[in-house]
Formats: C-alpha cells, sequence, structure tokens
C-alpha cells in the first residue's frame, strides 16, 4: 500500500509542477484612485509578464483581467403599468452584488474561458453577482438578473471588454480599464487570469484603494460619525446660500 501511495504521488509531482511553470508578474499605474470634487473618472492601465522557466507551450496563451468594486445587498424593482400609471411591482433582493465589475480579455469570452472554469473562479458579472437571499412576488430571477446587469452596464458600471487584452509573445500582457465618475470608496480587487485551451493555468489577485480625499472626506466622515451636525450645517448653507442669491438677484433688479 506504502509503494502505491508513493508511486501516486511521483505521478501527481509532473503535473502540479507544470500548473506553476508559468506565473504572473503584474503592474499598475496606480495603486490608489482619490476622489475629489473635480474627479470625472480615472483610468487604470494593468500590465504585466508570464514568468516561466520552461519553453513557451504550442496553446496560444490568453489572458482575463477583472476589476471589482465592493458588494453589497441590492433589491431590484420592476416597474408595471397599471391604471395608467407606472408603479413598483415585483421586486427581488440580492445577497450581494458588486458597484462596479469590469472584464476585459484577449478574446472572445466563449472562446478564451470554458463555462466549468467560470463556474469555479466566478469570473463573468453574473458569476459575481450571488444567490438570491430573498423575493417578494418574483417571476424568474433571472430577468431581474439580466435587468440589473443591463442597468449597471448603461451606466458604465459594469463593463465587459472583450479583445481589449493585448499578449506580445505570450509573455507580456497589458490592457485599460475606465473607473466612472460615480465610484464608491473601498477596495477594488483586481485578478489576473492566464487560460489556455479554455482552462486557467494561473492567476493573480491584487487590490486597488480607492478613496475620498480633502474637503469630500471630511464632509463623508462628519456625515457618517456626526449626522446631526451635517443635518444643521446643511440646512444653514442651504439658508446661507437661498439669502444671497436673493440679494444679488435684489441688487441686480435695483439697477
Amino acid at each position: 500500500m506504502s509503494r502505491f501511495l508513493a508511486l501516486f504521488f511521483l505521478m501527481l509531482m509532473p503535473l502540479q509542477a507544470a500548473a506553476q511553470d508559468e506565473e504572473i508578474v503584474l503592474g499598475l499605474s496606480q495603486n490608489q484612485v482619490a476622489i475629489t470634487a473635480r474627479f470625472d473618472g480615472s483610468d487604470i492601465l494593468l500590465f504585466g509578464a508570464v514568468k516561466r522557466e520552461t519553453p513557451i507551450p504550442d496553446d496560444p496563451l490568453e489572458v482575463i483581467v477583472t476589476v471589482e468594486g465592493p458588494s453589497g445587498p441590492l433589491l431590484v424593482r420592476r416597474k408595471e403599468q397599471r391604471f395608467g400609471i407606472w408603479i413598483n411591482a415585483a421586486s427581488l433582493e440580492v445577497d450581494s452584488a458588486p458597484v462596479f465589475y469590469a472584464v476585459a480579455s484577449s478574446g472572445p469570452l466563449s472562446e478564451v474561458l470554458e463555462r466549468i472554469e467560470n463556474e469555479r473562479y466566478k469570473i463573468t458579472v453574473d458569476r459575481a453577482i450571488q444567490t438570491v437571499s430573498r423575493t417578494v412576488e418574483f417571476g424568474n430571477t433571472k430577468d431581474f438578473t439580466k435587468a440589473l446587469i443591463r442597468i449597471q452596464q448603461e451606466n458604465n458600471s459594469y463593463q465587459l471588454l472583450e479583445n481589449a487584452v493585448v499578449v506580445d509573445q505570450q509573455t507580456l500582457f497589458r490592457t485599460s480599464i475606465a473607473l466612472p465618475s460615480n465610484l464608491t470608496e473601498g477596495a477594488y480587487k483586481a485578478r489576473i487570469f492566464l487560460t489556455r485551451d479554455g482552462s486557467v493555468i494561473s492567476h493573480f489577485e491584487t487590490t486597488i484603494d480607492v478613496r475620498k480625499v480633502g474637503l469630500e472626506r471630511f464632509l463623508y466622515n462628519l456625515a457618517q460619525e456626526h449626522a446631526p451636525i451635517y443635518g444643521v450645517l446643511s440646512v444653514v448653507i442651504a439658508i446661507v446660500a437661498g439669502w444671497g442669491a436673493s440679494a444679488v438677484f435684489r441688487l441686480i433688479r435695483e439697477r
């Protein structure tokens, strides 16, 4: 029995070594994004190389890059027209959905990624959205998920960027992902996958820190930690702004 186990592990050793033959060395144009009053979006350049100690295999190398924002529960509602007006009807509560999700690949996803690998690593956005926790008067839950993805795609929060990763000589790769202006602060997870024949042979993960800075950080902390003071301050600012605008118009009218 012991000889059989020893022979079994010896047979596994070449397979384990082959799985580690190609490793990812990643670079980022920036690993921190600062949200200011004038922030109108940012481009993140992800680039890297494949480190290997063996000859390049014959099968072409493909690269998939994902950038995922913070996740949280989300309620999706469906509007229906009743008695001539549009009202909220059925709704669906999702356990967790990312506020931002981008997938960039070196080719069509259907060609560079096997379905079973997508299920395993949850690469596409529909796999990143977690299971439904509670439903209210729902019909087909898939329709709600598709609607959520469509809405997020329209405001550029969910992005599918096929053929957007450039791979040079099966060794160097690069891509750029545009972050929208309505970013939610938090830790954004960047993942890189190397695939051959649709199978993931190596993957790497890092984080991009997105934070408000300056006056935006002060106001955000004030609203979160001292809500009554923030409310009073907002009312005072609104009154002062209204009085100032009224005074300006009065001066213009008198002239």
